[in-house]
C-alpha cells in the first residue's frame, strides 16, 4: 500500500464527454460585433476570434496535442498538505538530468500559463554537457491551475503557493534547490528565497524582477512599455484581482471568453512572437479541461491584494534577466541588491520568455550557475557538468 503523499504517474486524458461538450457549446457560439477600422484599440479583433473559433471547431484535435504532452513531459502528482488548507492534488512535470549532480531546479509558472510553459527550456536544462552546467527540473500546475487541485477556502494567497512549491521539492528529495519564475513565480520564488533561503533555497533567477506595483508620473516618464501597461494594458488585473468570482462564471461558461481574455494576452505581452494557432488552442485549452475550471486560477490576484506585497531582498544569490517588451520595465538600478549577483539585458522577448526565447533564457541560467558564475556551487555537491 502507497504512502499517502506518494507520487503517481500521471497522463493527461480529458474524457470524451468533455470534449462533446466543448464542440457543442462552440457550435452554439454568439460573437460580438465590433467597430469599423477598430484594429485592437478596443481588444481582440473579430477576425482572430471567428478564425480561432473556426479552428477549434472543426479542425483543431485536442488528442493529438494531448499525446504530445504526454510524450514530451514526464508528468505525476502528489497529495501536498497546505498549513489551513487540507490536502491538495499537486500535478508536476519532473525530470532528471542524465547528469546525477545536475542542480535541482523549481520552474514555477504565472497567469495566463500554466506547466505547458516549461516545455521548450525543459530539454535543454536537463541536457548533460561537458560545456554547461545541467539540471533536474520541476515544474509544477500551481493549485487552481493545470491538473491541479483547487484550494476551497479563502485566504490562500502567494505565502501558500510557496508552501506547496517547497514541500513539494522535499518530497522529490531535493532539500537543496534553486529557482526560476516570472510572472506569479517572481512572487512565489521571492517569497520561497525569502522563507526558506540559505537552509533550502539556494539561489532565485527571474526574468520579471519587480520593486513595487506602482509607478508615479514622473517615474512613468520614457518608460513606454510600463505606461502602455498601466494605461491600457491592466483592466484584467483590476477585475481579477476585486471581483473574480463574476468574471469566472464568463470563462467558465464560455470557451470563446475564455479564449478571448486569454488570447488578447499571448499577443499583446509577448514581443511579436509568431503564434500558431493550434500552439493558441492548447495553451487555451489547458485551462478549459484544467482539473479546478478556468475561474480557479484567477483567485490569487484576489489574495495577493488582500494580503499586500511589499518588496524585500531575499539574502541568497539573485538573478535578473531583462526583456524588452516585459509588461514592467524599470531602470535596472532601481533594482540593484545587495545579493543581486547576475544580469543579462536582452534585445528580444517579453512576458513569456520560456515560450518566447527558451534559448536565452537556458542561456542565462547556465551562466549563473556555471563554472564561472557568480552562482556556481550555490548548492553543495551540484552543478558537474558531463
Amino acid at each position: 500500500m502507497s504512502s499517502p503523499n506518494a507520487e503517481h504517474p500521471f497522463r493527461i486524458s480529458v474524457p470524451d464527454a468533455q470534449l462533446d461538450l466543448l464542440r457543442r457549446k462552440l457550435e452554439l457560439t454568439t460573437l460580438s460585433d465590433e467597430l469599423d477600422d477598430a484594429g485592437r484599440d478596443y481588444g481582440v479583433p473579430l477576425s482572430d476570434i471567428k478564425r480561432l473559433l473556426s479552428r477549434w471547431k472543426d479542425g483543431y484535435d485536442w488528442r493529438t496535442h494531448e499525446a504530445a504532452l504526454n510524450a514530451q513531459l514526464p508528468q505525476f502528482t502528489r497529495k501536498i498538505e497546505v498549513e489551513g488548507h487540507g490536502v491538495l492534488d499537486i500535478h508536476y512535470v519532473h525530470k532528471r538530468s542524465e547528469v546525477d549532480k545536475a542542480i535541482p531546479l523549481l520552474f514555477v509558472h504565472g497567469w495566463p500559463g500554466s506547466f505547458i510553459e516549461v516545455g521548450k527550456i525543459l530539454p535543454k536544462l536537463v541536457d548533460g554537457s561537458g560545456d554547461h552546467p545541467s539540471f533536474h527540473v520541476v515544474a509544477l500546475s500551481l493549485p487552481g491551475f493545470g491538473f491541479s487541485s483547487a484550494p476551497t477556502k479563502m485566504g490562500f494567497g502567494v505565502p501558500q503557493y510557496s508552501e506547496v512549491a517547497h514541500k513539494l521539492m522535499l518530497a522529490l528529495g531535493y532539500e537543496e534547490y534553486v529557482t526560476q519564475g516570472g510572472d506569479w513565480g517572481f512572487y512565489i520564488t521571492q517569497t520561497i528565497a525569502i522563507k526558506y533561503g540559505g537552509t533550502h533555497s539556494k539561489a532565485w533567477h527571474t526574468n520579471f524582477p519587480r520593486t513595487f506595483d506602482t509607478l508615479t508620473d514622473v517615474e512613468k516618464t520614457g518608460l513606454e512599455r510600463s505606461k502602455w501597461f498601466h494605461d491600457l494594458g491592466r483592466g484584467y488585473s483590476t477585475q481579477q484581482r476585486t471581483q473574480p468570482q463574476t468574471l469566472g462564471y464568463a470563462l467558465a461558461d464560455s470557451p470563446v471568453g475564455l479564449l478571448a481574455w486569454i488570447y488578447e494576452k499571448l499577443v499583446n505581452w509577448t514581443d511579436s512572437y509568431p503564434w500558431e494557432d493550434d500552439e493558441v488552442l492548447t495553451w487555451i485549452s489547458i485551462f478549459w479541461f484544467s482539473k479546478a475550471g478556468p475561474a480557479a486560477s484567477l483567485r490569487i490576484y484576489y489574495e495577493r491584494r488582500a494580503v499586500g506585497w511589499t518588496y524585500e531582498a531575499p539574502k541568497i544569490p539573485t538573478g535578473f534577466s531583462y526583456f524588452p517588451q516585459e509588461l514592467i520595465r524599470v531602470p535596472a538600478k532601481w533594482l540593484k541588491a545587495g545579493n543581486l549577483v547576475f544580469e543579462a539585458e536582452h534585445t528580444a522577448g517579453g512576458h513569456f520568455a520560456a515560450h518566447e526565447q527558451p534559448e536565452l533564457l537556458v542561456g542565462d541560467l547556465r551562466k549563473m550557475f556555471g563554472k564561472e558564475g557568480p552562482a556556481s556551487g550555490v548548492v553543495p555537491g551540484k552543478g558537474r557538468y558531463a
